[in-house]
């Protein structure tokens, strides 16, 4: 995922065992990819030695991709910028994930005492959630598999979830 320059006197580092993660400075690792913002708004990819759009660096993000982004002029390394700019469109574009009052209380973190312990306390419970996400998933895989059902099974499952109004793929139930 992408690595991003630590901040002095911050107690929270990445779970992703990046750079940032291991404390070291804003250098790339050999294997990361870097993309390199331009002053016209354009990102730049070294690897590929083309440009890209902020939906090919939120594709990036989807693949757990190691990447960094620099500066152009100054090689600063402005990575978090560009993740917040992701999440902003993300946001204003469909279904928010953040509700109004929960951004509010974000920011009244910042400047607060707490603040690195907040923003510590919200990256492990992410990866909490995606932890278990993914355990799920992967318990998940042998219910669909249609090579772990016999016919009768699959009829008692189809049965079960025909009762359910409007689930999808089943029509309702006559009555």
């Amino acid at each position: 995922m992408a690595t991003s320059r630590r901040r002095p006197n911050s107690t929270a580092d990445t779970a992703s065992g990046s750079a940032a993660a291991s404390g070291a400075t804003a250098s790339t690792s050999p294997r990361q990819r870097v993309l390199k913002k331009y002053p016209n708004r354009r990102l730049y990819d070294t690897q590929t030695s083309s440009y890209i759009t902020l939906q090919d660096v939120k594709n990036m993000v989807l693949q757990g991709q190691d990447f960094q982004v620099q500066d152009a002029k100054t090689a600063e390394d402005i990575t978090r910028s560009i993740l917040l700019q992701i999440i902003l469109e993300e946001e204003t574009g469909g279904v928010p994930m953040f509700s109004t009052p929960m951004l509010a209380n974000i920011i009244r973190f910042y400047g607060h005492a707490m603040q690195g312990m907040m923003g510590h306390y919200l990256e492990q419970n992410l990866q909490g959630f995606a932890d278990m996400q993914r355990q799920w998933s992967e318990q998940s895989k042998s219910l669909y598999d249609p090579t772990q059902f016999n016919a009768e099974a699959w009829g008692q499952w189809a049965k079960m979830f025909q009762a359910v109004p409007g689930f999808p793929g089943f029509p309702p139930t006559k009555k």
